[in-house]
């Protein structure tokens, strides 16, 4: 993204909402999409193939002539595809050859059909079982296709394949991925074009890029192209190099698997995108069949297999070993740097140390180990490589995808694979070397939030409302709700062509009206998005870092906040960005409105601006837009450097921001877009909040996997997607098993004091709300729809109460608000004497489970493993503090379950359901069975 013109994600002019995982935006721009509805499988098109199963079985055939002493040669073995054999191979000369397999078995003997023939051009060439030698004049890189419709006499095509455009490898990168340019979604050269894979069921935007996202090697829709992307048709596609800007995003209604083939003219031009069948097979991905070497075995969270668990403080020592049947050569465990960029932009891993392993026997199996001290404060990337009969193996990470997060791999049981050529399709394990000594506020492990949008909470004082006529947003007036329970508004529905700018006049005299009920829900830690003085309605777009927005309140407003708040032992955590501000701001002055010099005054560059250092410009771009960089592409939002002044404004002075706000009354700070923003700038910024207010907390936007954020040198927290994404998951009906290796994932990646500490969120102001997730989509889909919904948010806010980490519940969700994307989950609070209707029975049972979260500190601070029973349904859970045991369970199934577990750890002991009062006796052995009811769950503790 270069000099403000549009991103990766599409030409943007007014975001809707700030955050590190998706990027909703308005404005103009070019994108195109294709809406099939249908299983690509059942599409009927001219020039579609239709895949058949391999008429040879388990045969493998191969080209056996003067190129390879007339041999069966791996490098020469046809790979069988949808419907025809293929081998791409490098050939020089005049060759005879056949097609067979390797015992030159009868059926499977092709040759000429007449004593020889030379095959010229790419005519297809008819077949004979014991034909005579074929020739052919070869001089390149070819493709040769053999058709085996007729077994007996099937045809052959002799294709000239053409070099590859680029050097850089290509990815697929887009909403299936976070963006990001990883093996998984990498395209293979092969004899025509870049060829991928991928199984996707529902529209995705993407691009085409590689990793670096470099302008001659990034791929996207024309400016303005509004033509549906074809499915089994040629796509014309332009590079950014040939826009002279970013291109388009693409946008595809993916419904199962798909080949996806980008290729070029012979001159590395004009691009042309093809979504067909699958019928591409990788055939780089051979399979292990060794037994030897399948018998390799890693488990990352077995104690046997890495010890101590998990993350480990720097400078400490880490064991390691894996199992195998005796007959391995050697063995060697491989650490490595891993270097990730930005909002998963790039993941780079370069080798540090390689060390030999030494083997013991154990049993009937061998055990290989080695040792290595992680010196300093990051994630590491790991893995294992052995030798079996002169081949060379990998023992890595599984494949398994974790939610938000680009990079496969959950760790736990690992899964071996040949060594590949291309070390960037090796799936690491990540060890996380955090902070000797890291700690995080101790409030904060017992933290309940509630999460407040204060432009929809409640209005307090109507004579501070925003005034059509009178308050603007970016030169437009901005728009005015009559009714509170009216539907947040977006261009098309009958109000303006602006998004952002329509207010129902909720405000910090709303909060503090309300603080009583906030009190009541057992909730004991506010988190409320931006409030500084800004035009729209979500203020990210900071226009007074120092100031309340006069909409909101005032400067004294907030401290009588934080006063009454702190009379009821609830703290406060403000939202704000140091990645971007607004333009229309202080700093800026894009629009010119406020007194003194802005970095660009009326859309001038002043660098007589005390905040001319604070923005990258590019004066030789004649228009406005593009004269700087804009978050994400949008002008609105100019991206801050980090210069020296603005690290002292934002928290480096005395009376910086963080300071500020502080002393005024907030407990800590929740930090927009943390990736977007240099590790070195955090580290910095911790330093200097933390030595301001120690016990002050801090929090990162981090949709994805957020280890290196959380390694004590830089966060205590983040807002916890991989969290709500799998609890979602999980109370809507998916699989448990498939599901629970995210939480897996945590407990093993994450520090504990961060473990403990997560903001764990069902709902958001940047993603639908849990309701709309589990199908109350509106008011219209029925009673039973809407009851069942509800059923599922009890069922996954009794999973969040009592599960490690700080709970969070976005402002009416306890009392059934509903809402998709933004802005409509940004609805109001359904005040009764606003004309709302809350479900008050809904209301009841959040306080209940709330409170069973903080009259048990066992749910808020005990230990937990992996679970002690899991199938489709059923999650059971061991948690363990100071001796006082507590055992949940949970049932996504509309059925009730039955259970029988046991559990040494609880023999003998009665459990109570804290939700029924009924009682599990356990034996003397551990032994107990009882039933999990439908849709809900059972908090047993020890008595």
């Amino acid at each position: 993204m270069k000099h403000g013109v549009t991103g990766r994600h599409g030409v943007i002019g007014c975001i809707l909402f700030a955050s590190a995982g998706l990027m909703t935006a308005c404005g103009g721009g070019s994108s195109v999409v294709y809406h099939s509805g249908k299983n690509p499988d059942s599409v009927k098109t001219e020039g579609e193939r239709h895949c058949a199963e391999n008429p040879l079985g388990d045969t493998k055939i191969y080209l056996k002539g003067g190129m390879n002493s007339w041999s069966a040669v791996e490098d020469y073995a046809f790979t069988y595809m949808c419907d025809q054999f293929e081998l791409v191979t490098d050939l020089s000369g005049s060759y005879e050859f056949k097609i067979a397999d390797a015992a030159w078995s009868e059926l499977t003997n092709w040759g000429a059909s007449e004593q020889s023939h030379t095959l010229a051009g790419h005519n297809k060439t008819t077949l004979a079982l014991q034909g005579g030698n074929l020739s052919h004049n070869f001089e390149g890189v070819y493709k040769l296709i053999v058709e085996p419709s007729d077994l007996t006499n099937p045809t052959l095509s002799i294709e000239s394949c053409q070099d590859a455009p680029f050097e850089e490898k290509l990815y697929l990168r887009g909403e299936f991925n976070n963006w990001a340019g990883n093996s998984d979604y990498a395209m293979t050269y092969y004899c025509d074009g870049y060829y991928a894979n991928v199984s996707l069921d529902k529209e995705y935007s993407f691009k085409i890029a590689d990793a670096e996202w470099s302008p001659d090697t990034s791929f996207g829709a024309a400016a303005g192209n509004k033509n549906p992307l074809v499915y089994l048709a040629d796509n014309a596609l332009v590079s950014d190099a040939s826009a002279k800007g970013s291109t388009g995003n693409l946008n595809f209604g993916f419904s199962g698997a798909y080949t996806v083939k980008l290729s070029f003219d012979p001159n590395g031009h004009n691009p042309v995108l093809r979504i067909a069948p699958q019928t591409y097979v990788d055939t780089r991905a051979a399979e292990v069949t060794d037994p030897i070497a399948l018998s390799a075995s890693y488990n990352s969270r077995n104690l046997k297999d890495k010890s101590p668990f998990g993350a480990v403080e720097a400078g400490k020592n880490v064991d390691f070993s894996f199992t195998a049947q005796t007959g391995l050569e050697s063995a060697t465990l491989i650490i490595e740097d891993r270097e990730l960029k930005g909002n998963q932009d790039t993941i780079h891993y370069s080798e540090i140390k390689r060390i030999p392993m030494i083997v013991e026997d154990e049993g009937e199996t061998q055990r290989w180990q080695a040792s290595y001290t992680f010196p300093d404060v990051q994630v590491y990337g790991y893995y294992f490589e052995f030798v079996v009969g002169g081949e060379t193996y990998l023992l890595e990470n599984n494949k398994l995808e974790v939610f938000e997060t680009s990079e496969r791999g959950a760790g736990g049981v690992g899964a071996v694979v040949f060594k590949p050529d291309d070390n960037g399709s090796i799936h690491r394990y990540r060890h996380s070397s955090y902070m000797p000594g890291f700690t995080i506020p101790d409030w904060a492990k017992d933290a309940v939030y509630y999460y407040i949008f204060p432009e929809r909470f409640r209005n307090g004082d109507k004579s501070n409302d925003p005034k059509p006529g009178v308050d603007t947003y970016h030169g437009h007036s901005i728009e005015s709700h009559a009714r509170w329970t009216e539907a947040p508004w977006v261009p098309g529905d009958g109000s303006d062509g602006e998004y952002c700018n329509d207010f129902f006049g909720g405000d910090i005299a709303g909060i503090i009206e309300k603080l009583d009920y906030i009190q009541s829900l057992g909730v004991n830690t506010l988190y409320i998005n931006p409030m500084f003085e800004s035009p729209s309605n979500h203020k990210y777009d900071t226009s007074d870092y120092l100031n309340i927005d006069d909409n909101f309140g005032d400067n004294a407003l907030f401290e009588t906040l934080a006063a009454e708040a702190e009379k009821r032992n609830i703290r406060i955590v403000l939202d704000t960005s140091l990645n971007h501000t607004g333009s229309d701001s202080v700093y800026f002055d894009r629009e010119g409105r406020f007194d003194g010099i802005g970095a660009f005054e009326d859309e001038e560059i002043r660098k007589d601006s005390p905040y001319s250092d604070w923005y990258e410009f590019f004066p030789q771009e004649s228009r406005a837009d593009n004269q700087y960089l804009g978050w994400a592409g949008v002008s609105t939002l100019p991206e801050l450097t980090e210069s020296d002044s603005w690290k002292a404004f934002a928290y480096g002075n005395e009376d910086s921001v963080m300071n500020v706000w502080l002393d005024r009354g907030a407990d800590g700070w929740r930090m927009d877009v943390a990736p977007w923003v240099s590790n070195e700038f955090w580290r910095d910024w911790r330093t200097h909040v933390k030595a301001h207010d120690p016990d002050a907390v801090t929090i990162a936007e981090t949709w994805f996997d957020a280890s290196v954020h959380l390694l004590g040198d830089m966060f205590d927290s983040t807002m916890n997607y991989i969290f709500r994404d799998a609890v979602l998951s999980y109370a809507s009906g998916d699989k448990a098993s498939d599901i629970y290796h995210n939480f897996e994932l945590m407990r093993e990646n994450y520090p504990p004091e961060a473990f403990y500490g997560l903001m764990n969120l069902l709902s958001t102001h940047d993603a639908s709300r849990a309701l709309y997730q589990f199908g109350y989509t509106s008011d219209d889909v029925g009673a039973e729809v809407i009851t069942e919904a509800k059923q599922r948010l009890e069922l996954a806010i009794l999973f969040q109460m009592s599960f490690p980490g700080a709970p969070a519940i976005f402002y009416g969700d306890e009392v059934g608000v509903t809402g998709g994307k933004d802005p409509y989950n940004r609805a109001t609070y359904p005040w009764a004497d606003a004309g709302g209707h809350p479900d008050t029975d809904l209301l009841s049972n959040v306080k209940t489970f709330i409170k069973l979260r903080n009259d048990n500190i066992v749910l808020r601070r005990g230990s937990i493993d992996a679970p002690v029973y899991l199938d489709e349904h059923l999650i059971v859970l061991l948690r363990e503090y100071d001796g006082d045991y507590a055992l949940t369970a949970f049932n996504n199934s509309a059925e009730s379950q039955q259970v029988t577990l046991d559990i040494d750890d609880l023999s003998d002991a009665t459990l109570q359901d804290l939700l029924s009062s009924d009682n599990v006796v356990v034996d003397s052995d551990g032994g107990m069975t009882f039933t999990v009811p439908a849709l809900s769950g059972r908090i047993l503790l020890t008595q």
